[in-house]
């Protein structure tokens, strides 16, 4: 009978286990969409650092909505001044030296990690998300979550949320061999309606003009990527010429929604060689075949950067 009994209790616990894992996927989960409504819908100022293998940045970013419309702040505290202002769907630009500028966008990716604003809803296809733990951040009890991609080909993220208003007090960048490449760090923070009178201000302000951006032309390129990460979808693709190395370049640029790259193609010459560099959490890749150079720059890591860029079938450009 005691090898029956064995049999049970191990089905037993391969049905407890596969029960439980799911439910732990689904709890940090919904955590991590807490996290990016409350980033989206509070009213907040935030003061912190942003800490990488190129030093440290001192930042404050303010967030209010008022009247449906998003409007935010970004403020470099050290050295000339920076700022980023948001007002709805305009993003305008302002540094010492440069003539200020306004693009389009949803909001601020300038210093903030992809964590603040990622679809997670999305992202649950393609990376696991495991509740680790409760600690204390700026003096605030913290919900700990691994955000994991399945195929391990990407980098990964440990986020540290508020208990609770749910907004991410910590995030750290980390490589496929668990050391950290960037960090965000809030130092201190507030969530009131302050912040949401202090921006109100923001609504009457005259914001530089917006910068005309050249219609894209609808082009065909005949090359593909053999191989993408599991959740890379193409973003966009184009084809322009770069006078400093006078030959035309293809591009096609992809994301999961939390990390991004571009695959550029141009034609090889005496200076193309294969060659592989990486700052931080960033790649640049070139490999040269068929007398085409192909470059992939973007967030990941080496080894898959190189992976890409094996993959493509270069074809023929029309």
């Amino acid at each position: 009978m005691k090898p029956f009994w064995y049999a049970v209790s191990l089905l037993a616990g391969s049905l407890f286990y596969s029960s439980v894992v799911p439910a732990q996927q689904n709890a940090a989960g919904a955590l991590l969409q807490q996290m990016e409504q409350a980033s989206q819908s509070l009213n907040y100022e935030i003061a912190y650092i942003n800490v990488s293998r190129l030093g440290i940045e001192s930042l404050r970013y303010r967030h209010a909505v008022v009247d449906n419309k998003v409007y935010a702040q970004l403020l470099q505290m050290d050295g000339p001044r920076r700022e980023t202002i948001q007002r709805d769907n305009e993003i305008s630009y302002f540094e010492a030296g440069l003539t200020p500028f306004t693009l389009n966008g949803a909001y601020i990716v300038d210093s903030l990690p992809a964590v603040v604003n990622a679809d997670f809803a999305k992202l649950a296809a393609s990376y696991d998300f495991i509740a680790v733990s409760r600690t204390r951040i700026a003096d605030q009890l913290c919900e700990v979550i691994r955000i994991v991609p399945r195929d391990g080909t990407r980098y990964s993220y440990i986020v540290w949320l508020d208990s609770e208003t749910k907004l991410p007090l910590r995030a750290d960048l980390l490589d496929r061999d668990g050391e950290t490449l960037e960090q965000y760090r809030v130092v201190s923070f507030a969530v009131d309606e302050g912040v949401r009178n202090l921006m109100q201000g923001l609504k009457n302000a005259s914001l530089p003009p917006a910068l005309a951006v050249p219609a894209g032309e609808k082009v065909t390129l005949n090359w593909k990527a053999g191989w993408l990460p599991d959740g890379m979808q193409q973003v966009s693709q184009s084809r322009r010429a770069i006078p400093a190395l006078s030959k035309p370049v293809e591009s096609r640029l992809y994301s999961d929604g939390l990390f991004s790259f571009s695959i550029n193609i141009s034609p090889a010459d005496g200076n193309s060689v294969a060659q592989q560099l990486r700052t931080g959490r960033r790649t640049v890749q070139t490999v040269v075949r068929n007398n085409m150079e192909i470059t992939v720059i973007g967030e990941l890591p080496p080894t898959t950067a190189k992976r890409i860029a094996d993959s493509v079938d270069t074809g023929t450009s029309r």
